[in-house]
């Protein structure tokens, strides 16, 4: 007996993977999957694609006047160059239109349907029996299928890391997530609660469009600048990699040229090795410091009305605290076991493949210094003609397969990151493109 148009619509579906999220990670992948061959549908919250960088998008984090801190040529996909008229730090508006173009150069708009929320996620079974997918489209109505795989992609940076204090604060709260224009600081006397990349950079605003301005910070960092002799500092790095305790010292005399000594300023000393936690990219907030127009504080202790009390006995009244404190990963629609979490992170091989299920990966939950976007698609090819060569039992795949299902430790190259949230899923460029890039050329030659 032949079987209808209604089963073999079925069996089409159920041959594709479901791609969640088209922001740069989910782009590159669904780029990569229509070019190895492998069906998919893809699912995007927002009505367009480029994920947190549209600022108009549901879950965007963006702010006004929020910039790359990697240079353009150290950030965007080797086959798609950003235009030479694009500054050297683009804005977030430079940036969603070059993700919207990137979209239409490889038609990536005609695999998704947009203004999708994925509510669930669920196996059939073990690997390969396929998983039930559930969404609401834009009219509120609510859909489900089954698809082979799932690819998860829908960023790092959307679910704020809240904090509490000690008593009640009779002013405005709100996290970085909620902040959009620096208007909000209008005529107010405000306080920044950390100090990694946004917190410095909103800081610098509040600056500028505030009555005053204080910075909250737990530890003490390592300021990078933008520019060092005329290029992007992020531009110098030589072809030969140094070992780390040569970079330390090299990297180091290098920002005390440039940058100078942050404790004369007022910031705390870092605890912890350069490279040991994400630099911050910002000078500028050294050049408010020396002016006087920033006042650095110790870690809150406890809160009255608008007083804020410091942990070294000092105090301060504010109208606005603004609490630049992180995102937490987040992935709502699937069941946290099904994740394999270890601590603050899902363990996973290279960071996107499960040790036991081919069929289920988790994309851009991976940073490191100088990664870019193209470290990102490395990733995502490797899952692409991973996914190709287990269906072909090629030996590299099988290699790759076993690999993944050993006690396996993250990419970090020896370094010692620090024990936080955001640093749980951090690895060493060097060592982590090494792995990717070693697995796309066996998985290329089909491996032997």
């Amino acid at each position: 007996m032949t079987a209808g148009p209604e089963a073999a619509q079925d069996s089409a579906v159920r041959a594709k993977y479901a791609l969640i999220g088209a922001g740069p990670m989910g782009l590159a992948m669904a780029k990569v999957l229509k070019q190895q061959g492998i069906p998919f549908q893809g699912f995007e919250l927002h009505s367009d694609v480029g994920g947190l960088w549209d600022i108009t998008a549901p879950r965007s984090t963006m702010y006004d006047s929020a910039h790359l801190i990697s240079s353009k040529t150290m950030t965007e996909f080797a086959d798609f160059p950003m235009d030479e008229g694009v500054a050297e730090y683009p804005s977030h508006r430079e940036m969603r239109r070059y993700f919207r173009d990137f979209a239409r150069h490889f038609d990536l708009y005609q695999h998704y349907a947009f203004s999708c929320e994925v509510l669930s996620c669920v196996p059939l079974g073990a690997s390969g029996a396929g998983w039930r997918l559930t969404w609401r489209d834009g009219t509120g109505a609510e859909h489900s299928d089954v698809f082979a795989g799932v690819l998860i992609a829908n960023g790092t940076l959307a679910e704020p890391n809240t904090v509490q204090f000690k008593g009640d604060f009779s002013g405005t709260q709100i996290h970085s997530a909620q902040y959009r224009d620096p208007r909000q600081f209008a005529d107010k006397r405000v306080l920044i609660v950390g100090a990694g990349n946004s917190g410095c950079d909103i800081a610098v605003d509040a600056i500028h469009h505030g009555k005053s301005c204080d910075i909250s910070m737990r530890r003490g960092y390592y300021f990078v600048p933008k520019y060092v002799f005329g290029k992007p500092a992020d531009t110098l790095g030589g072809a030969i990699r140094l070992p780390m305790w040569l970079k330390r010292r090299v990297d180091g005399m290098i920002l005390k040229w440039f940058v100078g000594d942050a404790q004369k300023y007022g910031f705390p000393k870092p605890d912890y090795a350069l490279y040991e936690s994400h630099p911050v990219v910002n000078s500028l907030i050294l050049f408010h410091a020396g002016h006087g127009d920033l006042t650095v504080r110790p870690d809150i202790d406890r809160i009255s009305g608008k007083t804020v009390y410091f942990t070294d006995g000092s105090q301060g009244d504010y109208d606005m605290i603004l609490t630049a404190t992180g995102y937490l990963l987040h992935y709502p629609f699937i069941d946290r076991e099904l994740l394999n979490w270890q601590g603050a992170a899902p363990h996973l091989y290279l960071n996107c493949m499960h040790p036991e299920r081919d069929d289920l990966f988790v994309l851009g939950m991976v940073e490191a210094s100088g990664l870019g976007w193209q470290g990102r698609h490395e990733q995502a090819e490797m899952v692409a003609r991973y996914i190709t060569g287990i269906g072909d039992k090629a030996p590299a795949a099988q290699r790759l397969q076993a690999t993944k299902a050993t006690d396996f430790a993250r990419a970090t190259g020896g370094m010692q990151y620090l024990k936080l949230a955001r640093m749980a899923y951090y690895v060493d460029k060097a060592t982590y493109r090494k792995s990717v890039t070693g697995w796309i050329s066996a998985l290329t030659q089909g491996g032997t």
